[in-house]
């Protein structure tokens, strides 16, 4: 499929979309209910869903959609799929119900296993970054649309993005051995977006997410110049394993930052 710029527009203007419907929740009183892995749903994480899915069947009716928020599809089927969108209706759900903004909408297309291109759009403030390796990266927003490129070579001291939500012992251990660093805390995929402007130098995850959490953000960061790698020094790949479990991961502004050293790799 050619990811030509009426596409590319399309899908944004869904991401929109999908946003207005989660403002819709956010501006009034709202529940919030369990899945089975106990994390946490809302009706405006079901409304983005609907949105999305709808949107993306008029714009390209003969690929396959898989959301977060998508009934249980077997892996032998989605195994299948050469090429798909993979979707995150409403990334950070957590920080959407502590009303902090700090919650985006996620869009990747997604083909043989590579994430292609990405939106991901935050409907508090409006912006939406997009992009894909070999395309280039943008944000949009009220003052219109520039081009985004990562910081490299990345300068001390390093802008590290934290998770508000996710802090574990070895993510601890991974920032001690980085020096003086000055840490950010910022939710949802978020922080790959700041990467990719710029802002940020590296995110290391070691805690449980999901593909539709990064695959759109791994393509807006990879358009920007930088790069998303497994504990193994392998870039990320979406629908091609039995789980849709992510592994963790170090996000990079400069690709060439010594991140094996951090996490312990090397002496």
């Amino acid at each position: 499929m050619e990811l030509d710029e009426h596409l590319r527009e399309g899908v944004i203007a869904v991401a929109n979309a999908a946003a207005a419907a989660i403002l819709e929740v956010y501006e009034r009183d709202f529940d919030v209910e369990r899945k089975s892995d106990d994390s946490p749903v809302t009706a405006a994480d079901l409304a983005a869903h609907r949105c999305i899915v709808e949107g993306l069947a008029r714009l390209t009716p003969d690929i396959p959609v898989l959301s977060e928020e998508s009934t249980a599809i077997h892996m032998a089927q989605r195994h299948g799929w050469n090429r798909l969108w993979l979707v995150d209706p409403l990334d950070g759900t957590r920080e959407f119900v502590k009303r902090n903004g700090e919650f985006t909408v996620n869009i990747a297309y997604v083909q043989d296993c590579v994430a292609r291109y990405g939106v991901v759009q935050a409907p508090v403030t409006g912006i939406t970054w997009h992009g894909g390796a070999g395309l280039g990266a943008w944000r949009r927003d009220g003052a219109g649309e520039r081009g985004i490129r990562v910081r490299q070579p990345a300068a001390a001291p390093l802008r590290v993005a934290a998770s508000r939500s996710h802090r574990t012992a070895e993510a601890m251990d991974f920032l001690a051995r980085m020096g003086p660093i000055e840490a950010v805390g910022l939710g949802s995929s978020l922080k790959f977006c700041l990467l990719a402007e710029g802002n940020l130098d590296c995110y290391p995850r070691f805690g449980p997410t999901s593909e539709w959490d990064t695959a759109a953000a791994q393509a807006v960061l990879e358009g920007a110049g930088g790069q998303v790698v497994d504990l193994q020094g392998r870039p990320f790949r979406y629908n091609c394993r039995d789980t849709l479990l992510n592994g963790g991961f170090v996000a990079l502004g400069d690709p060439a930052l010594p991140w094996r050293h951090w996490a312990g790799q090397e002496g």
